[in-house]
């Protein structure tokens, strides 16, 4: 970027407040905002400002902050583009223990995963079926493994309005596949989308195949889903095989994560 003194045509960049620039820069997004910090010293400071990060934060984080077991913590981060970063890098767990909130870090948009214990598991209070463990791994208190089932049936609710803005949404579950045990797979599945009006049916997974991730866990997806903000209207998501009869076991679950289709 060409930068003039002032007396030549047009004005300096560093004669505009600093302010104004943070101002500008908060019509941005997170990824431009942070590229646009390498023009000159002022653009990092603006960059750096609360009145930068705190628009590309949503709406309701304080809201949200304030249901986890961390809020103490996060209050006292000494910026809100630390904030930011740290809600990106690491989940919250709210609700009480039942879901988890984190951000995209490229576009800041919300991510939420409902817990294995915020799931309907049929069979799932039976220890002969399902037996609930911790894991280091996972960001819950508890996982559910399955030890032996014929009729497999996991089930996941949440409203719209609470978990994501206006998006294209994926609904994924995080499992792990058992060492000591590999009946199972994630065969049929589905997400609908039910509300006021007839149930709005997403793209099914049709026999993928679960995507291995960096932390140890797999993850397939179930389906997308337009959710309008403000719209008041239940998600129901589902991992299934009832039909086959055929004895499953090994799976671990750790949760359905909800996240934002990017692109």
């Amino acid at each position: 970027m060409a930068v003039k003194s002032v007396g030549e045509e047009g004005m300096s960049l560093s004669v505009l407040p600093e302010g104004c620039i943070a101002k500008v820069l908060s019509f941005t997004g997170p990824t431009d905002a942070c590229r646009l910090s390498i023009v000159s010293s002022m653009f990092k400071s603006a960059e750096e400002s609360d009145a930068v990060w705190e628009r590309f934060l949503p709406r309701d984080y304080q809201s949200i902050i304030f249901t986890s077991d961390s809020s103490v913590l996060l209050a006292s981060l000494s910026s809100k583009k630390e904030l930011y970063l740290r809600l990106c890098e690491k989940p919250i767990i709210i609700d009480d223990g039942k879901k988890s909130f984190s951000l995209v870090k490229k576009s800041g948009k919300k991510c939420y995963m409902l817990s294995a214990r915020d799931l309907m598991i049929v069979w799932g209070d039976t220890p002969s079926y399902w037996r609930w463990n911790s894991d280091s791994s996972s960001r819950f208190g508890e996982v559910a493994e399955l030890i032996s089932v014929c009729w497999l049936e996991i089930r996941g609710t949440n409203l719209c309005n609470y978990a994501i803005s206006r998006n294209n949404v994926r609904s994924i579950p995080r499992v792990q596949a058992n060492r000591r045990s590999s009946r199972a797979g994630l065969p049929a599945s589905g997400a609908d989308l039910w509300g006021m009006q007839e149930p709005v049916a997403a793209r099914e997974n049709n026999a993928q195949n679960p995507r291995e991730r960096g932390d140890g866990w797999l993850e397939i997806e179930l389906g997308e889903f337009f959710c309008e903000e403000g719209e008041d209207r239940e998600l129901e998501m589902s991992v299934q095989e009832v039909k086959g009869g055929d004895w499953k076991g090994g799976l671990i679950v750790e949760g359905i994560e909800l996240r934002p289709k990017e692109g």
